[in-house]
């Protein structure tokens, strides 16, 4: 209890004290406890309310102190912005770039309490915001020796005398610094430079801090790169995984049809022109429902000509799910999976279900393949579930799982249900995008 609390509590005492001599000794007869209790109440409340105590948070007139005594917040040129606002727009979150560099030295000049700031990588200066930029040039390398010292050693340099500073500029009005290191993990990869123009260096330590939240960031930059190198390498495996097999029966089924109904072996090949087009070269990583849609639909069609009444297919979509946004090549080979896995070794075969919406409460996109053929025994299932095979058949799970957790964390969730002779319903969730 603090200085201001116990104050209060010992008037809240004295309150309540008084309120039972008045209503119980003083007046005759005695009030009621209703009576007493809400008198009570109603002066504590005023009493709690009017006086400023620790519930309130004691009241400070001192003015804030600025960025050049060392605590985070009005810089030395008197703007308003604080730390806490810039870290969330740090531009090097998307790495140690030229434009990147320019934008966050433009971002701190205000808040370092230097009247020059600069960021370079190990070759080169990328930005230089304040005197003494008509030398310090963009494109060129680092010049002072404090600069080569903190890139070498890996250490904070900080500069107090003009000829330490080791400008090779006769005329540089620059004479003391706080040069920082930025790394990303335990790799030196730039520098952060803050000048004045006078022996007074700027603040070492808030110049250090902010350095580590720009390595911060520039590691953060560096995870998002190899997650994108990642979910490509995902992607491209998908594709490769496209079953041979599948082009070649369906190669063998339009030969076939050639010979019996050649308009319809026409038409097979260009739906499988369309299909192999689409999986090659969709770009990015996102599309619309209704363009997966379409793919899932052309390669149904080409199964459907191979298996005749075997396969049959229902499709219950939602028409609001056709403009949400899912990942390319994911519902194609749930669906292969139920046709290949599923169907393909039932005698008289089966159906094929798609199932799609969109819950606009919890913004989620549901998408549902379920088939009613052979289904997955108990081992086998606790296999695909856990990740230890490869594949469910040709078409690997895990890569699948692996490439949603990639694009989503754990914002998603694949479920696998299935006994052996009832089928397998294979339930996908996602971010409505």
């Amino acid at each position: 209890m603090n200085n201001g609390s116990l104050p209060l509590a010992a008037a809240t005492t004295l309150t309540w004290g008084t309120v039972y001599l008045v209503t119980q000794v003083v007046v005759d007869p005695p009030l009621g406890v209703g009576p007493t209790l809400l008198l009570g109440i109603g002066l504590t409340l005023t009493l709690m309310i009017g006086y400023p105590s620790a519930l309130r948070g004691l009241r400070s007139t001192r003015p804030a102190r600025t960025a050049s005594s060392g605590v985070p917040g009005q810089g030395r040129h008197g703007h308003g912005r604080t730390f806490a606002a810039v870290g969330r727009s740090i531009p090097l979150r998307s790495g140690l770039t030229a434009e990147a560099a320019r934008r966050t030295a433009e971002l701190l000049h205000p808040l370092l309490g230097g009247d020059s700031v600069a960021i370079a990588d190990r070759d080169q200066v990328l930005a230089f915001v304040g005197p003494g930029s008509d030398h310090h040039t963009v494109g060129d390398a680092p010049q002072t020796e404090s600069s080569a010292r903190a890139l070498a050693s890996g250490k904070i340099a900080v500069v107090r005398r003009r000829e330490k500073l080791g400008c090779p500029y006769p005329d540089c009005p620059l004479h003391s610094a706080v040069v920082a290191p930025l790394t990303n993990g335990k790799r030196v990869v730039g520098i952060l430079k803050v000048y004045r123009l006078d022996e007074d260096p700027p603040n070492r330590g808030l110049v250090e801090g902010i350095a580590g939240i720009l390595s911060l960031h520039l590691e953060l930059a560096e995870f998002d790169r190899e997650r994108k190198l990642a979910v490509d390498a995902k992607l491209d495996a998908l594709r490769a995984q496209i079953n041979p097999h599948f082009l070649f029966n369906t190669l063998n089924t339009i030969t076939s049809k050639a010979r019996t109904d050649p308009e319809e072996a026409r038409q097979l090949l260009v739906r499988l022109s369309d299909f192999f087009r689409y999986a090659v070269r969709q770009d990015g990583h996102l599309a619309e429902f209704s363009q997966e849609y379409f793919f899932v639909r052309t390669y149904l069609s080409l199964e459907q000509a191979r298996y005749g009444e075997r396969l049959r297919v229902r499709y219950d979509v939602d028409p609001q799910v056709l403009t949400a946004h899912v990942p390319v090549l994911i519902i194609q080979p749930l669906v292969e999976n139920a046709v290949k896995h599923g169907l393909a070794d039932k005698v008289d075969g089966g159906t094929v279900t798609l199932k799609a919406r969109v819950d606009p409460l919890t913004r989620t996109t549901t998408i549902k393949v379920t088939d009613d053929g052979i289904g997955i025994g108990p081992d086998r299932l606790e296999e695909i579930t856990s990740g230890v095979c490869a594949a469910q058949g040709g078409i690997g799970l895990p890569n699948i799982s692996e490439r949603l957790a990639a694009l989503y964390g754990d914002r998603y969730r694949l479920d696998i249900q299935s006994q052996q002779g009832d089928g397998t319903v294979v339930d996908l969730r996602i971010p409505l995008g």
